[in-house]
């Protein structure tokens, strides 16, 4: 059974993806000896219950998220330092402490819900709740700041201060205050805070399919599928990069979960893009911007669809043909922007004698497709994505599984060779090991950032926050739709933080459409404007789920991977304001009218795509780049005054960089 990387980087060698390794001296530990085996234990043992009661049935909240918490805490507090020890090969006393309390505090939870009664005397917390939950909640802000930086754990801290000082907030979002009690009650002994959606996310399909990828990697699949990928797209300009736009829309459309979703196709697409040259960075920010806008694509459209039938009455014919326009004006531009990034640095195809022969590739290993096959098919089928993942791994699994070994290991059981069966036995459990291992610090990351985002959601609960949003929109706005539109994003991006898109969707449907529909906005571009916003949560810090599972998968930062992906996905943030007040692009209205509209779109998409990424037909400064977004804009705009202003000014643009590239090339060829 191989045992080889992708990126032909050992296990021991990985740096765990996290922004910790960047912010206040925070850094991953090089531990050994007994210590190491220790945690690879502990990664073995979490690794392997999530993927058996995948199997025999997920716990519930009250037990699952627990147990996924506290081997998460345990395991970052003895692969990364505080900040007082950067170099150590072993974890210091303090933070062995930490992990001692660590267990109690968090399994506390897990114990008095199923055993200690704490279920029937919820609101009446004895003091040992109340200092466990203050322990818990320390500890989740400081694992978080580990794994991801200060900015996320601040704000969680900013959160709990909100709940506290709240009377004495402006009025507009002031509340009567809570006290410490009740706080530590709402986010610690409920599932509406630490342990709420959030980490449920990452403690049920989201370390599962990273499972998932390690398991491609480590038994040498990964390296067929990026061989393979390469060999197809390396002749095209950023051809991988635009592969993994469409795999990651089509799988983003029909799982339901862009942080699945990242997690699923970034196993393969990922590591596919790092070795054409694109980096780490880049990579997961065009995996997150091409899962998230999944969501919107239709037929599927993430259940979205469905659930908007049912909502506004709508039919669903007409809900997924409304949608269509916008959905392949924001893949046009996240296309065009990839190909945009790979032309300013030269990411250029190679020719076919430098290239693996896909044909030859696939011929060798054709069963090696069928996991991911299995998986598409589950999930088009209507499974959950933890079935799908679950037998994902298993088919991984027995497929890995060569005929060589099946043959040494028939041979050893018929003729009594006890050491070539143990040598092949060794060898399976081996990769088991080291997928298992690896998975599980991939994973470090998500949970640390699902367990801040926990207390971040927990607080806008308690508070009311999220449903006094509504009535700011309409008090605020002045009867303005534009300003009620931007106060609509603002409560859609943080209402949809850390949800999945159906339950973002649900939530934002019953809050932010009535606002909009008050204001005249058609019922269908409210529901839609609402859909898109909350999608664009995935990638939006500081919660950004999508994100940090990529880059728990590309082994980057993640702040420097949502810088990447917002500037690729910034159409996302456009066209929902395009189609409220251009409802020619949901097939409202003449055909011409909608035929233009959908044309002038998709050039200043182009454009827009241009000015993001600081290229066209070559280099943009930062003036050119200005002036094309400018243009842009006006060609984005619904309206025929400002397309031909928008088309006039970017297309100046253009016939300069056309003349500049003519005498470029007229100067080259004199001096040749």
């Amino acid at each position: 059974m191989p045992e080889t990387h992708s990126d032909g980087v050992e296990l021991d060698q990985v740096h765990q993806s996290s922004g910790g390794s960047h912010w206040f001296g925070t850094a991953k530990r090089d531990l050994s000896g007994k210590t190491r085996l220790f945690a690879v234990l502990l990664a073995v043992c979490i690794g392997g219950f999530h993927v058996y009661t995948a199997w025999a049935g997920i716990p519930t909240a009250f037990v699952n998220r627990p147990i996924h918490l506290t081997f998460m805490a345990v395991l970052v507090f003895m692969w990364y330092s505080p900040g007082l020890a950067t170099d150590r090969e072993t974890v210091p006393w303090y933070d062995w402490a930490l992990i001692g309390v660590t267990t109690v505090s968090v399994m506390y939870f897990a114990y008095a819900m199923s055993y200690g009664g704490l279920a029937s005397r919820i609101g009446q917390a004895t003091t040992l709740d109340l200092v466990m939950g203050v322990v818990a909640v320390m500890i989740v802000v400081e694992m978080a700041r580990r794994m991801t930086g200060v900015l996320l754990p601040a704000i969680a801290v900013v959160s709990i201060a909100y709940s506290v000082y709240g009377p004495y907030m402006p009025s507009i979002i002031a509340h009567r205050g809570y006290s410490i009690e009740r706080i530590i009650s709402h986010l610690y002994l409920s599932t509406n805070g630490i342990f709420g959606v959030p980490l449920g996310v990452s403690a049920t399909f989201v370390v599962l399919f990273i499972i998932f990828g390690a398991l491609l990697e480590v038994t040498g699949i990964g390296d067929w599928f990026i061989n393979l990928g390469y060999g197809l797209t390396g002749r095209l300009t950023g051809g991988p990069a635009k592969t993994a736009v469409v795999a990651s829309g089509i799988m983003g459309s029909l799982n339901g979960s862009a942080v699945a979703n990242t997690a699923t196709t970034g196993a393969f697409t990922i590591p596919l893009m790092k070795r054409t040259g694109f980096k780490g960075s880049y990579a997961g920010a065009v995996e997150c911007a091409a899962s998230c806008g999944g969501q919107v694509l239709p037929p599927v459209m993430a259940a979205a669809a469905f659930i908007m039938v049912s909502w506004t009455g709508i039919p669903y014919v007409t809900i997924i043909a409304a949608a269509a326009i916008p959905a392949l004006l924001y893949f046009s531009a996240v296309g065009f922007a990839v190909h945009f990034r790979a032309k300013k640095e030269s990411l250029e195809g190679r020719p076919a004698s430098d290239l693996p022969d896909a044909r030859s590739i696939f011929r060798r290993h054709p069963e090696y497709v069928l996991p991911l096959i299995a998986i598409v098919g589950f999930l088009a089928t209507g499974f959950t994505p933890i079935f799908a993942a679950f037998y994902g791994i298993l088919i991984t699994a027995l497929i890995a599984v060569t005929r060589e070994d099946l043959m040494l290991l028939a041979r050893g059981v018929l003729d009594g060779d006890i050491a070539t069966v143990r040598d092949v036995v060794e060898r399976a459990a081996h990769a088991g090991i080291r997928t298992l291992d690896r998975g599980v610090r991939m994973t470090l990351v998500v949970a640390a950032a699902t367990a801040a985002a926990g207390i971040i959601i927990g607080v806008m609960s308690m508070t009311g926050l999220g449903l006094r949003f509504t009535s700011i929109v309409t008090s605020l706005s002045g009867g303005y739709l534009f300003i009620a539109l931007l106060l609509t994003v603002v409560t859609s991006i943080i209402l949809g933080m850390g949800l999945p898109t159906t339950a973002a969707y649900i939530v934002l449907a019953s809050l932010g459409a009535p606002a909009l529909v008050n204001f005249g906005v058609d019922l269908l571009a409210a529901h839609l404007f609402i859909l898109y916003f909350g999608v664009i949560s995935g990638l939006t810090p500081p919660i950004m789920l999508a994100v940090f599972a990529a880059s728990a998968i590309s082994e980057a930062d993640p702040w420097e991977t949502a810088t990447e992906a917002l500037k690729i996905a910034a159409i996302g943030f456009i066209i929902p304001f395009l189609f409220v007040y251009g409802p020619e692009l949901l097939l409202k209205g003449a055909t011409m009218e909608i035929i233009v509209s959908s044309v002038t779109a998709f050039i200043g998409v182009v454009f827009l795509a241009s000015g993001t990424q600081g290229y066209l037909l070559r280099d943009l400064g930062l003036a050119s780049r200005a002036i094309i977004v400018l243009g842009a804009m006006g060609l984005l705009a619904p309206d025929i005054l400002t397309d031909l202003g928008g088309g006039v000014i970017a297309g100046a643009v253009l016939v300069h960089q056309y003349i500049s590239v003519t005498d470029t090339l007229a100067v080259t060829q004199t001096a040749d």
